[in-house]
């Protein structure tokens, strides 16, 4: 009965601890520092999914712009609406999601992901091989 007890009291925390990566984040340009985004990340199936919803656009950009260089059934599809993270899933025992990808809508390229929550911000990775390039996403409530 300890036994059981101590296992169930070990998943409980081990679920409690877990910081859910799903809800709405601002993306920053590293070039600006000003925002450039609002994505969207859910859960499904116990993957999760991450779509833009908002574009910050200045006033010379194209407003409703289509992605040009993405691969397959995303080429020519409208940014906003477009789902750029797919199939992330929860390490267990530890506080990342990866396993998934992430595209870059400017550049078309697809990358590896790696998804994790530090100081309250989402810390987003992608990555090729042993090369990555790591983004800051602030919580946005808007």
């Amino acid at each position: 009965m300890k036994t059981v007890f101590l296992l169930l009291f070990t998943l409980l925390v081990t679920g409690l601890n877990a910081q859910s990566i799903a809800g709405q984040w601002k993306t920053i340009d590293d070039e600006t520092g000003k925002p450039r985004s609002i994505v969207e990340i859910e859960e499904r199936d116990g993957k999760y999914y991450g779509k833009i919803v908002k574009l910050f656009r200045e006033a010379g950009e194209e407003q409703d712009p289509v992605c040009d260089e993405c691969p397959g059934k995303k080429k020519n599809q409208k940014i906003i609406g477009m789902e750029i993270i797919t199939d992330m899933e929860l390490v267990k025992g530890e506080n990342v999601f990866e396993e998934g990808e992430i595209l870059d809508p400017e550049s078309g390229n697809v990358y590896d992901c790696k998804l994790w929550i530090e100081d309250g911000k989402l810390m987003v990775r992608g990555y090729v091989m042993f090369l990555y390039r790591t983004q800051t996403w602030l919580p946005y409530e808007g």
